[in-house]
């Protein structure tokens, strides 16, 4: 392994190592530069070599967190395409995805309206790409016009956001009425949108 690919490989276990602190009492702010560093089994010095300071790895988490989330969805697209109804299937990889990375959806439900401004505007460019990208696919599949595809991606993208927020500390049990209760949710939306392009078209 050279050195490039090393350097490569210690900045990602910064990374995950600061995901892992970041439990249900634990913010973005309120990690340290140290703490993290402990985690990742480096010294606090060697921490600069990847980042300037803790507030430039935590824009970093929440653009690997949005990230993540921006690719399962794409994935969700791709299964959707074998066969299968697009909100069932979107919304339990959406549920999958908390399961198995609840510290990254942490980030992105926390930082939202957290007191850093710097994080708040970074999680709401997050939000407004995963918001753009169901738009297109709204257009592409729905051909409704754009400004209702955005309204019905952006009433979505909240619906989706807030069941998540209530699924982040749920039992199975628990998260399974939450997914079937939003995927209700997202079909009226659904046809609040087409009823209202189609009677604007009248």
């Amino acid at each position: 392994m050279n050195r490039q690919q090393q350097k490569l490989q210690t900045r990602q276990r910064i990374v995950s190592s600061a995901f892992q602190l970041l439990d249900e009492n634990k913010s973005l702010t309120a990690i340290s530069l140290r703490e993290v560093a402990r985690a990742a089994n480096i010294a606090p010095t060697s921490f600069y070599r990847h980042f300037s300071d803790i507030n430039e790895l935590g824009l970093t988490l929440v653009d690997e967190a949005g990230l993540t989330l921006r690719q399962l969805m794409r994935q969700a697209r791709k299964r959707i395409e074998g066969g299968g109804s697009v909100i069932g299937i979107s919304v339990d990889t959406f549920m999958e995805f908390i399961v198995n990375n609840r510290n990254v959806f942490r980030v992105l439900l926390r930082e939202h309206t957290g007191t850093s401004f710097a994080f708040r505007m970074a999680v709401m460019r997050e939000i407004q790409h995963f918001t753009n990208e169901l738009a297109d696919y709204i257009i592409g599949t729905l051909e409704l016009p754009s400004h209702v595809a955005h309204m019905q991606a952006e009433a979505m993208v909240k619906l989706v956001f807030s069941a998540g927020a209530e699924a982040l500390d749920s039992d199975h049990k628990e998260i399974k009425a939450i997914s079937e209760r939003v995927k209700i949710q997202l079909r009226f939306v659904q046809l609040g949108a087409v009823e209202y392009s189609t009677s604007r078209t009248k």
